[in-house]
Formats: C-alpha cells, sequence, structure tokens
C-alpha cells in the first residue's frame, strides 16, 4: 500500500469530519469481536471512525497501533479517544463507501 501524501490525508479528514463512529473498542481491547468488526466497516465504507474508550494516553496509542497493524488500514488522523482509518476497497460498493459517496457530490 502507497502511504497517503499530505493533500490526501486532508481530504480524507474533511470527509471523515462528518462520520459517526462505527467500531467501538471497550475494556477487553482489541478482541476477535472487534477485528471481525472492523473489517466488514473497512470493507464496506473503507474509511471509518474508532472510538477506544481507554482513559490512558499510553494505552490508547497502544490500542491504536494494534488496530492499524491488524486492520492493514493507513491512521489518517487521532485525536484524543477517535480514530480516522482508510483502506482503499476497489470492490467498494458506492452505496455504502463514504470516499465514492463523498466524490459523487
Amino acid at each position: 500500500m502507497i502511504p497517503l501524501d499530505t493533500r490526501q490525508r486532508k481530504e480524507l479528514r474533511q470527509i471523515a469530519h462528518h462520520l459517526y463512529p462505527v467500531v467501538t473498542v471497550g475494556n477487553a481491547g482489541v478482541s476477535d469481536a472487534v477485528l471481525k468488526e472492523l473489517e466488514r466497516a473497512l470493507a464496506d465504507h473503507e474509511l471509518i471512525k474508532v472510538r477506544i474508550h481507554a482513559t490512558d494516553r499510553e494505552t490508547r496509542q497502544a490500542l491504536a497501533e494494534a488496530i492499524v497493524s491488524a486492520s492493514g488500514a493507513e491512521l489518517v488522523q487521532s485525536i484524543g479517544k477517535i480514530l480516522v482509518l482508510y483502506r482503499r476497497n476497489i470492490d467498494a460498493s458506492p452505496a455504502l463507501s463514504n470516499v465514492l459517496r463523498h466524490r459523487s457530490h
């Protein structure tokens, strides 16, 4: 995967601004259920927000790194407890993909 350049990151941040988190990481951490839901969400939407319910900054950072590593997605932005992740899907449905829906406007 080619890393995102500054312009692409900016565009993805703009698209993600109005999105709500679709995956939540709770006290169990990066469980199999979280990874399964993360995989489904990235396949369908390409660009998603993830909420991490951890109060400690180091714990959130470690969970974020684990999520990015396990999902194969690229971290677009991390603010507080919210991560914005992007993983391109060449077979994405135009009705579901946040990126394709935004570009069609």
